[in-house]
């Protein structure tokens, strides 16, 4: 029996390392093809930049979905019976990181003299040039890979809850500010990053079923970006 048990978190816990290996080796390597044949990124048409980025991203994301294919199909059938159970059941964890994200915001966004996160201004910056691709980018590449590598394949790695949940959280909201890291200031806003990131891992270990935390992704990134749209034509 123990070994057994042993034998199946290998396994897991060697998929769960696979998945973030191929998303962070991956993710390094999107600008190669264009370095191997001479080609200055910078100088292509916006349109040519953002369907590759579109095909990579499809690539990558699809990558991973078949190294947890297992899991998935596992956790699809399950959610099919419990949907409404699981929405009724989360949907108050994630209105909680939703009420932190924006008093954490306020906060620091007060002591900063009104300043945004590097990563918000990139994002800002990124949905003018095509808001196209921010809302492929956002409301499918992200919820898909940032649930299958900074819940599930964390959570194969680490089986004890607290531990799992704690990791989980940080590393989503500090790759978060990291990612367009532009001052000290910014190390303040872990806090509204990790938040929702803490409230996913909490639905997995609770339900574990990696579409309930994805589900609930998918609308958080999805209501963002729609007042992006509204900021873009009303602001």
């Amino acid at each position: 029996m123990l070994k057994s048990l042993n034998k199946n978190y290998i396994k897991n816990a060697s998929l769960g390392i696979l998945a973030i290996l191929l998303y962070f080796v991956l993710s390094s390597l999107e600008s190669v093809p264009f370095a191997l044949f001479g080609v200055n990124m910078d100088t292509l048409p916006t349109l040519v930049k953002v369907l590759y980025s579109i095909l990579f991203e499809t690539v990558l994301m699809l990558l991973i979905v078949i190294v947890l294919k297992d899991k998935l199909r596992k956790d699809f059938q399950d959610l099919k019976k419990n949907h409404q159970k699981y929405f009724s059941a989360c949907i108050k964890y994630w209105l909680i990181s939703v009420g932190v994200m924006m008093i954490s915001n306020l906060f620091i966004q007060t002591i900063a003299g009104g300043g945004v996160a590097g990563n918000e201004e990139a994002i800002r910056s990124i949905f003018k040039v095509s808001p196209f691709y921010m809302f492929f980018s956002a409301v499918i590449f992200a919820p898909v890979v940032e649930e299958l590598i900074f819940r599930q394949s964390i959570r194969n790695i680490f089986k004890t809850d607290w531990l799992f949940i704690l990791v989980s959280g940080l590393l989503f909201g500090s790759l978060h500010v990291a990612s367009n890291f532009t001052g000290p200031m910014d190390l303040l806003y872990i806090i509204p990053y990790s938040a929702p990131g803490f409230a996913f891992a909490y639905m997995l270990k609770k339900y574990d079923n990696i579409f309930v935390s994805m589900g609930f992704h998918f609308m958080h990134n999805g209501i963002l970006i729609a007042l992006q749209f509204l900021l873009l034509l009303f602001g």
